[in-house]
Formats: C-alpha cells, sequence, structure tokens
C-alpha cells in the first residue's frame, strides 16, 4: 500500500507470475504513482520522471528485517531504471541528442 510517496509491502516468499515482467515495467511507466495499483515500479517511476522532469536528486530507501526482500527490491528498482534508461537512449538516438547533452544544452 502507498503511505504518501512510500510503498509498503510484504515478501511473500514465491514467485506471483507477471508481477514484474516486461509487461509490468512498459504498465508503470506510463504512469504517474498513485494512478495504479501500489507497485515498486510506481515508486522508480516517480524517482525516474523527478530526475529528468525537475532535475532534482532522487534516492530510494529500501528498509526491512533480515529475509524481508531488501536486495530482490533493489535489483526490482535497478531493472525498471535500466529499462527507463534503455527507452531514453533508443529516442535519443533517434532525435541525434542523448538527454545527457540536451540537459546540458539547457543549463
Amino acid at each position: 500500500t502507498y503511505i504518501g510517496s512510500i510503498v509498503a509491502s510484504v515478501n511473500p516468499y514465491k514467485s506471483i507470475p507477471g508481477l514484474y515482467d516486461c509487461a509490468a515495467v512498459e504498465q508503470y511507466s506510463k504512469h504517474h504513482m498513485g494512478e495504479m495499483a501500489p507497485h515498486i515500479f510506481a515508486v522508480a517511476n516517480e524517482c525516474y520522471r523527478c530526475l529528468w522532469k525537475r532535475h532534482d536528486n532522487q534516492c530510494i530507501l529500501i528498509s526491512g528485517e533480515s529475509g524481508a526482500g531488501k536486495t530482490e527490491s533493489t535489483k526490482l528498482i535497478l531493472k525498471f531504471l535500466s529499462a527507463m534508461s534503455q527507452h531514453s537512449l533508443e529516442l535519443s538516438c533517434r532525435e541525434k541528442t542523448s538527454c545527457v547533452e540536451q540537459a546540458i544544452l539547457e543549463s
């Protein structure tokens, strides 16, 4: 569930098909946090959006007891950010200017 910009999650200790696949990445990348069911990809997407649109530094704090799924959560966030970065790179290659270059040029 969401608590403001925080997502509280529980490790189900089993695989749930479709919960973290490419379709979920695509789906959450198109919505703002709170528009869909709570998900770690929604938090990662909000950070990614703030990083590029507002040029604000971002930090994600992952906390929990031993075995709660902190390492897996970190992997999922990195998976989402990697997919979003790859998408941005593909778009910038089409436009002949990278997002980083464009941000530097706008400064």
